[in-house]
């Protein structure tokens, strides 16, 4: 499921590879089948994905992990997305229970020239070439880790959860202190495999960046967008112009 590579920036950069995350169920979508096939305009959430990393000039080399039993699907949509021929490395790898394990399959599936990991989710599918940009300068000048971020808009309260009943308050944050963070989050590789390789610690991870931050490493965030709002619920597939669609 390859195809040919061009080499890489001319000035010896590291070589930039892509985790693009399509595995997951969508249950709360409500499409009946994976989120990443569900269409908007016409393209599936993963082909719209696709066409925003190939775009982006910083990216030599995209995995995309699929759901099981989807792969070949997946491979269609990124036949299709990429064009032929395709001047980047391309492979689709099956991904796993947890996002995490859907995560470490796509990082493993790497090759070796690889030096800067971004992972993406599919479901932020119109995430601009920009913000793809700042993520890769930041972690070439020397960031650890490195996720995009736009400013909390709301009021937010910290609470001792009550399921089912009133939740006492137990903090209110500066607002100016907090961001909504989003994909693509990108890694030094060695620094996102050695997070991954600690036993356990993506159990309750909802990004890797958190993994990050476990080993101790620093995290920065850069300007994030607003079209790289996730699509989540119906009402969010709505809002981004779209349709359900086998």
């Amino acid at each position: 499921m390859n195809a040919q590579q061009t080499p890489h920036d001319p000035d010896g950069a590291p070589a930039v590879g892509v985790v693009l995350v399509a595995a997951g169920s969508g249950t709360r979508l409500g499409a009946g089948i994976p989120k990443a096939f569900v269409e908007v305009d016409g393209s599936s959430l993963l082909e719209h994905a696709i066409h925003g990393v190939l775009a982006t000039a910083r990216v030599d080399e995209l995995v995309v992990v699929a759901p099981a039993g989807w792969e070949d699907r997946a491979q269609e949509c990124l036949d299709l997305a990429a064009g032929c021929p395709c001047t980047h490395r391309t492979t689709v790898v099956t991904g796993g229970a947890e996002r995490t394990d859907s995560v470490a399959a796509g990082l493993a599936a790497l090759g070796p020239d690889v030096e800067v990991v971004l992972v993406h989710d599919a479901a932020r599918c119109f995430a601009p070439a920009e913000v793809f940009d700042r993520v890769v300068a930041a972690v070439r000048e020397g960031a650890a880790a490195v996720v995009p971020g736009v400013p909390v808009v709301d009021t937010v309260k910290v609470v001792e959860p009550s399921p089912g009943g009133p939740e006492p308050v137990v903090a209110t944050p500066a607002r100016s202190t907090l961001r909504a963070v989003q994909t693509p989050q990108g890694f030094r590789r060695e620094v996102l495999q050695r997070a991954h390789a600690v036993p356990g610690a993506g159990a309750a991870a909802t990004d890797d960046a958190l993994l990050v931050e476990q080993l101790g490493e620093r995290v920065v965030v850069v300007p994030g967008d607003a079209r790289s709002a996730k699509i989540t619920t119906p009402e969010d597939l709505r809002a981004a112009g779209g349709r359900v669609a086998p």
